[in-house]
């Protein structure tokens, strides 16, 4: 038997909150490992622009994307240290490359919308819908997308 809580429960999800290129992003907590200040990258011969390399996370070896290259986005020259979001898919590990991470927001369902037709298409080919907040739009990020390295739109 269903409880109330249990209902509103299923009609809300978690984002943790990340900011890349002052474009704020999220990503649904249930697919996030960890957050972490990436160490040491190995850059890796003939991987994708995307890759920025590897890396030895507590015994486990990361790949590195670089989300601003990921969604052709000039890097940061501000010297400020980029964070990782860290995530596994199909048994492997990556770190998203980000600016700062944010906090964790819990929206309701209801409150996401389809992509705009006006979104930059950089960010309509990795974007699982929006979430209009206060001032700002909340681009909610396909992690599966996102991984699909190499992968460019196909002009129609």
């Amino acid at each position: 038997m269903s409880t109330a809580n249990d209902n509103l429960s299923k009609d809300v999800t978690e984002y943790v909150t990340a900011v890349i290129g002052g474009q704020l992003f999220g990503l649904p907590i249930s697919r996030v490992q960890d957050v972490f200040m990436p160490e040491r990258l190995t850059r890796v011969p003939l991987a994708p622009k995307e890759i920025a390399g590897v890396l030895n996370l507590r015994g486990r070896i990361v790949t590195a994307i670089d989300m601003r290259c990921r969604l052709g986005l000039p890097q940061r020259d501000d010297g400020r240290r980029v964070m990782a979001v860290g995530i596994e898919s199909r048994g492997e590990s990556y770190g998203l490359l980000i600016d700062a991470v944010g906090e964790v927001l819990k929206l309701a369902d209801s409150g996401r919308e389809a992509n705009p037709v006006n979104l930059d298409t950089r960010l309509a080919r990795v974007s699982a819908g929006v979430h209009r907040l206060d001032g700002q739009l909340l681009v909610i990020l396909d992690v599966d997308r996102v991984l699909e390295l190499g992968s460019e739109p196909k002009a129609a």
